[in-house]
């Protein structure tokens, strides 16, 4: 049982000081995350990170003029309550779950953010039957709304249409770095690599149940080795590629479902069957990583297509060669 949970206060029990220093911790917390993005995005987007140091600015003129009607009502001595002390208040996410998602994401958790908030005491406001506590809470409500009418703004004033652009094609570049590359390497190497090794097991053995685990622990070998290799040949902070986890992982997965693709077919118990279907398969992963590298890699279709689908040609000949010798 969560006992942390139980010894939270409800909302309905805070007095009109202790939802006062609520929300003076929360303009706080909300400032502190503000600058955190800025500070996350400063090298690659900066008008978006000027964007955000403009809201937390925005945030501690409003926490201070909460903490200017505290003194004026209660005294200089402002209580120690949290969203965490109080049940059913709004969370934040913790920083690193956003950060890594992308400076869009980091938009949208703003905008959320101060819709929550707002949300969130105009609700309180309409359920309290103390009208100086409906008072508070709506001026809270109003305080909030304001903030995501100035996000607005500042989102205008910062990121005109150009600024917009530069952003798009950052992200697009670091996206292309950190997954669609090393996925594309991992693919490739998955689906040519293995067809020699699978096939050649095949046709001389002609068993489909060897053929599968054969294929099977090709695949897996060859992922868990090219998603190391990946990691450990980059921290991306001289290249800008990016984390090297997020890149062994892109790498290492589409190596392993690469190989799987037509290691698959064998769990069929027909021999000729399962061959045929594989031979299939492989021939969609080649035109499918033609179209890959022409959608992104921006290499002309008819030479990406060559390259892949006449050297996955030839390893796969030369898989049923030497398994047919």
């Amino acid at each position: 049982m969560n006992l942390g949970y139980r010894n939270r206060r409800r909302f309905s029990d805070l007095s009109e000081q202790d939802v006062l220093a609520l929300a003076i911790s929360s303009e706080e917390d909300d400032a502190r995350i503000y600058r955190s993005y800025a500070e996350k995005l400063r090298v690659d987007y900066p008008d978006t990170a000027q964007m955000f140091d403009g809201m937390a600015v925005e945030e501690d003129e409003h926490r201070q003029a909460l903490i200017d009607l505290h003194r004026e009502r209660f005294g200089d001595v402002i209580p120690l309550i949290r969203r965490e002390h109080v049940a059913g208040y709004y969370a934040r996410r913790p920083i690193w779950l956003i950060e890594n998602l992308g400076v869009e994401r980091m938009r949208a958790e703003a905008e959320a953010m101060e819709r929550d908030a707002a949300a969130f005491y105009l609700r309180a406001a309409q359920n309290t039957k103390d009208a100086a506590t409906r008072k508070l809470l709506g001026t809270l409500a109003a305080a909030e709304a304001g903030h995501q009418t100035r996000a607005g703004q500042l989102e205008a004033e910062y990121l005109d249409d150009d600024a917009k652009a530069a952003e798009e094609r950052t992200a697009r570049r670091q996206f292309l770095l950190t997954w669609v590359q090393p996925g594309l390497a991992g693919l490739m190497d998955g689906s040519v690599s293995t067809l020699a090794p699978i096939f050649a097991v095949a046709f001389a053995t002609q068993d489909t149940w060897t053929t599968f685990l054969v294929g099977l622990a090709a695949s897996v070998g060859a992922g868990i080795s090219m998603g190391f290799t990946e990691a450990a040949s980059d921290d991306g902070q001289l290249s800008g590629r990016g984390s090297p986890i997020k890149r062994g992982f892109a790498s290492g997965v589409m190596t392993t479902l690469g190989g799987l693709g037509h290691a698959l077919p064998y769990l069929i118990t027909d021999f000729w069957t399962a061959t045929v279907i594989a031979i299939i398969v492989v021939f969609f992963e080649l035109w499918a990583i033609a179209w890959i590298q022409n959608k992104y890699m921006e290499t002309p279709f008819f030479r990406a297509a060559l390259q892949v689908v006449l050297g996955g040609a030839l390893v796969l000949a030369a898989g049923i060669l030497i398994g047919s010798g």
